[in-house]
């Protein structure tokens, strides 16, 4: 998969030979999302506010970071926040499940438990977003809905749309599965509501909002410490564990703390095991705060995670707002009509 990956990002001209099956997705996709659009009554919109963060390229983009700064805005606003997940990976005894700290990584998602205990909001998660949007209101006092990723799951009624790409990345080829990255024609970016790209790199659309995952400071992973990379006293050269979407943002983020990381990727949501985290040495091991949640009774002495946070830029929150505002109004994006409303149910 690696290696598919690379050659949709750096332009391999192998994969042109899969133009007709790229053809066949991206015309499945339009169809899809077009009988959505001309049939609202499919199309159950929640009677509070909804926001979706989502991609439309295959890879990380940096979403939970933004999800966790938008329930720190909703929060400052007055609202009363809450999440909905597919949870992927996860293996719950029933769903919808509504996620609480402390739980198991492995029944219940990394993502969904990362949100969780760092933000302390609801959150719940099922494969149908539908039943878990009407689970959280059920369940909680929630008068705000954000959906991490499922900008595709067109069943979910929303107010706003934010789009999140990678500055590094940006789409890629072009083209949609499995010529290239795209789960949906470029052209989609132009129908939501809010872009948001993430980094510093080349790729910077016209009107989009750019986003940077600050550093915080390393956490031992057994919870006795917190430091700052520049007062970190052991050694420089380091393991470095990734199972993330994109790993090489995070080898990159330890190498500007002055770290000389020694990389391990995995696929991102791996379910690692303890001989994952053997290196067969004394250095020490720093994690992505995701690869963390589920590493805590794995992990060896002398591990830590680094937790990020999403700084965005001055215009973002105002954007935000305006669109929330406006939710009543039909935009470009997925929406129907108060009158065809679902009910908390």
């Amino acid at each position: 998969m690696r290696g598919w990956v690379r050659g949709w990002y750096q332009g391999s001209r192998w994969l042109c030979v899969l133009r007709p099956l790229e053809w066949l997705f991206r015309h499945l996709v339009l169809r899809r999302r077009a009988q959505y659009l001309s049939h609202p009554e499919l199309v159950w919109q929640p009677p509070v506010p909804l926001i979706i963060v989502g991609n439309i390229s295959v890879g990380g983009t940096g979403k939970t970071p933004l999800v966790l700064a938008l329930l720190q805005w909703a929060q400052a606003a007055g609202y009363k926040p809450g999440v909905v997940s597919r949870g992927y990976g996860s293996k719950a005894s029933r769903y919808p499940c509504l996620v609480v700290a402390g739980a198991n990584a492995a029944e219940v998602g990394d993502e969904p438990l990362l949100i969780v205990e760092r933000s302390g909001c609801a959150l719940v998660i099922d494969p149908d977003r539908v039943a878990a949007a009407k689970y959280l209101l059920q369940q909680t006092d929630c008068n705000l809905i954000i959906s991490d990723d499922g900008l595709q799951h067109y069943r979910l009624g929303r107010s706003v749309e934010i789009l999140v790409l990678d500055s590094e990345r940006g789409l890629g080829s072009g083209r949609c599965l499995p010529e290239g990255p795209l789960r949906e024609p470029p052209e989609r970016m132009d129908s939501v509501d809010l872009v948001v790209v993430n980094g510093d790199g080349p790729f910077r659309p016209v009107g989009a909002h750019m986003m940077q995952l600050m550093p915080g400071a390393l956490r031992a992973l057994d919870g006795s410490a917190s430091l700052q990379a520049a007062n970190w006293p052991g050694a420089r050269r380091v393991h470095a564990l990734a199972g993330i979407g994109n790993p090489q943002r995070f080898f990159d983020s330890l190498r500007r703390l002055g770290f000389d990381p020694i990389a391990h990727s995995f696929a991102d949501h791996h379910a690692f095991s303890a001989e994952d985290l053997e290196f067969g040495d004394d250095l020490a091991l720093i994690m992505t705060e995701k690869d963390a949640v589920k590493c805590r009774n794995l992990a060896p002495a002398n591990s830590w995670y680094l937790p990020v946070e999403a700084r965005l830029d001055t215009l973002f929150e105002s954007a935000l707002a305006t669109q929330l505002n406006r939710q009543d109004s039909p935009g470009p994006g997925l929406r129907v009509s108060d009158a065809i409303s679902g009910e908390r149910q």
